[in-house]
């Protein structure tokens, strides 16, 4: 089983890499080279920083967007997105401007809103509250830093919550992709659990 960690300049990358092999993966490459994406049986798409910059250095790779989705979205290979590769699964991000995004779990990432309870950017531990029976995800706390929030179009494709300043999207998915607003390389056991999980998912 080949797992591909898309390399395409995000600040987490090499803790997502040390995560998962952590978690059990022995057959993982750092890449930006199209065809072992599109060959992959499972890839990972980490991501930190601003929404457009990162679906910008995405899509400067010429062919990776069209290899991510021959793999995840024509053969169904298991696809993970991390923070902002979670955000990038959105139709568009409003950081900065609004930048169209990969548009595989339709919705809106925008700025959350602080307030007395809810300081931004979100950072620190929250409960995962799963908002549906799923085989990835188990309730828990998982550990979190982000300033934009992904709101889904369909309730559906929102797979859990946490609480900050009220109901914050906390993973999405739609078939075979699945993304996660926190960061499992810094969510300690939580962490390594879901990664495990990932790597042993048949969706």
């Amino acid at each position: 089983m080949t797992l591909a960690l898309i390399d395409y300049g995000a600040g987490n990358l090499r803790s997502v890499e040390n995560a998962l092999r952590a978690a059990g993966c022995d057959d993982l490459v750092v890449t930006a080279d199209t065809d072992v994406v599109a060959a992959a049986d499972r890839i990972v798409l980490p991501g930190v920083g601003a929404f457009g910059a990162c679906i910008g250095a995405l899509r400067a790779i010429d062919g990776m967007e069209q290899a991510m989705a021959a793999a995840a979205q024509t053969r169904g290979v298991p696809f993970l997105g991390v923070c902002v590769g979670m955000q990038l699964l959105a139709t568009q991000g409003e950081e900065h401007g609004v930048h169209a995004g990969l548009g595989w779990i339709p919705g809106s990432v925008s700025a959350m809103v602080p307030g007395p309870a809810a300081r931004v950017p979100h950072m620190g531990w929250n409960d995962v509250v799963p908002a549906r029976p799923h085989a990835m995800l188990s309730p828990g706390e998982a550990y979190f830093l982000h300033g934009y929030r992904f709101d889904a179009d369909d309730a559906a494709d929102v797979l859990a919550t946490t609480q900050h300043g009220g109901p914050v999207t906390a993973a999405v998915a739609r078939d075979t992709v699945i993304g996660v607003q926190f960061h499992p390389e810094k969510s300690q056991s939580y962490g390594l659990a879901f990664l495990s999980r990932f790597l042993e998912w048949r969706p």
